[in-house]
């Protein structure tokens, strides 16, 4: 009876540790967990995923979800980590948009560093800012700093000094026109925000291997990727920065490091509406970078499975082991929306991704 038993509690184990992209998942007070757009910090042993908190809609209501794990599998409710204000005036305040929030830790403040993407209330998508908070623990509370558009006055590092000047007409190009893309190359948005700061939706955060932080985000009407460094506190931009992919049409920036090299895997932009993943690598974050296509593999990827990644997670203890962290979007019920997780591997030098029913961390154990 008690070998029973036992094998019952194993084979319980075994299934409970099983990630089944796609599936409704529960926390552990057994509700599907609301952690949509969101990025995961590891900290002293304990991950932390974070997101966006949704409703019906997609409008900010609540503010940004935290949740605690220690496999990756089983997820505590930890509670709000960033509240929206009930404060009308506050760039914060209920029924503005909060998007894709990504939190990273500073070893010298000892300050938990929030950014994310925010839109101003009633204004639709115009605003195009990004937000900074920052909090003493990580599951918060997590404190309003402040948002802006970033890098004010100051032009890419891989920008010509020729593109500086403005140019007679273009404003009036038709998009997606041989002229309009040579004129997006050289600067056409840059020039246009250059004294108000450039415009930043879709984003993430990384740290390389030697601390330095990097915000990196879609801009220019979601046309170009910047790719921007953070100052040593990670609380204002330092003002160097790149452009990547100008006119790619590229969102949702995901980035992870291996052997030497930096990789990116971004995607199209298609509203609420699945497309086909992207994927950049780079000697160094401030490049340059080279596409390397599509990552995922096999049947849907030309859909990254019905999904849109938002973050790719290093599983600690395992070298060599990230995960394509992605959301299956549910626009006419967005609390609803699921979670696609799937292990990256490499072949020939480019991530690739499959499609996999459920799967646990042995599959990294595996020989490739």
């Amino acid at each position: 009876m008690i070998r029973i038993f036992t094998f019952l509690l194993l084979f319980i184990s075994s299934v409970s540790a099983q990630i089944r992209p796609g599936q409704l998942w529960p926390d552990t007070d057994g509700q599907h967990i609301n952690a949509h757009g969101g990025g995961v910090l590891f900290h002293k042993g304990q991950y932390y995923w974070y997101g966006e908190i949704k409703g019906k809609n997609s409008l900010a209501e609540v503010g940004v979800s935290v949740y605690s794990s220690r496999d990756l599998k089983t997820w505590k409710n930890e509670g709000i980590a960033l509240k929206v204000s009930e404060d009308p005036n506050s760039d914060i305040t209920k029924g503005c948009v909060m998007e894709r929030p990504k939190v990273i830790y500073n070893a010298k403040t000892k300050k938990f560093v929030m950014w994310f993407h925010l839109e101003l209330k009633g204004q639709g998508y115009a605003a195009a800012r990004t937000g900074l908070a920052v909090s003493d623990s990580p599951v918060g509370p997590f404190v309003f700093q402040k948002s802006l558009r970033p890098n004010a006055g100051k032009w890419p590092l891989n920008f010509e000094e020729e593109w500086k000047k403005p140019r007679a007409g273009e404003d009036t190009l038709k998009w997606w026109t041989p002229n309009w893309y040579t004129a997006v190359k050289e600067g056409l948005f840059i020039r246009k925000h250059i004294e108000g700061g450039q415009m930043a939706r879709d984003m993430t955060l990384y740290v390389d291997q030697k601390g330095k932080a990097f915000h990196v985000y879609s801009s220019e009407e979601n046309l170009t990727l910047h790719i921007a460094e953070l100052n040593d506190t990670y609380t204002d931009f330092t003002g160097r920065y790149i452009t990547v992919a100008p006119a790619g049409h590229n969102e949702a920036p995901a980035l992870f490091y291996q052997d030497g090299w930096y990789y990116m895997i971004t995607s199209g932009c298609t509203g609420w509406d699945p497309n086909a993943a992207r994927s950049f690598r780079a000697k160094d974050m401030l490049g340059p970078w080279e596409e390397l296509g599509n990552p995922c593999v096999g049947e849907g990827a030309e859909l990254t499975f019905k999904s849109q990644g938002t973050f790719i997670l290093p599983v600690q203890g395992k070298k060599n082991a990230f995960i394509f962290m992605a959301d299956r979007w549910n626009p006419k019920n967005h609390i609803d929306g699921r979670y696609i997780w799937l292990p990256i591997q490499m072949e020939g030098g480019k991530p690739k991704i499959y499609w996999k029913d459920e799967w646990d961390l042995e599959v990294f154990d595996k020989k490739r």
